[in-house]
């Protein structure tokens, strides 16, 4: 029974390598929608959102595989060399799957600077913006006001 319970476990390790390099390949996508400055915000947001869907799907991973170690844990302790094979596959995965992680949580940190570029570039023109309105409409005002000839008193007498 215990090997049915690793096999799933190393299918379930597997299955989270897998979810690792689809937010790795996201991850590149935002990276590149953060540095095209004609990338519209709605892709950048789709992007955010399938990386959500991914990490809750590794959240569901992850604790199944909680999940069935703890059943077999004490099997596997009391006995390393009957799942000796096993185990080892196991703890590649587990590496592999930390490698990723950390190369997932550094591009992050990336995406993260190039985000907080990209906004404050936003903010700025959107200041810009603003303060060219500003000066246009206080430029037609000015303007309208030069046509306005004041009211003038004309004496009748002579």
């Amino acid at each position: 029974m215990p090997e049915t319970y690793i096999d799933i476990m190393l299918q379930s390790l597997q299955k989270k390598e897998q979810v690792l390099d689809a937010i790795i390949r996201l991850d590149d996508l935002q990276k590149e929608q953060l540095e095209n400055p004609e990338s519209p915000v709605e892709d950048f947001d789709k992007t955010v959102e399938d990386k959500a869907a991914l990490i809750e799907q590794m959240e569901h991973l992850d604790s199944g595989f909680e999940k069935l170690y703890a059943r077999v844990k004490e099997e596997l302790s009391e006995n390393k060399e009957r799942y000796q094979a096993q185990i080892r596959s196991l703890q590649e995965a587990i590496r592999s799957i930390t490698d990723k992680s950390v190369q997932i949580q550094a591009q992050e940190a990336r995406n993260k600077e190039l985000m907080t570029q990209k906004f404050s570039r936003i903010k700025r023109q959107a200041r810009e913006i603003r303060a060219n309105s500003r000066a246009t409409a206080q430029y037609y005002k000015n303007m309208m006001q030069l046509n306005v000839i004041d009211p003038q008193f004309m004496d009748n007498k002579k």
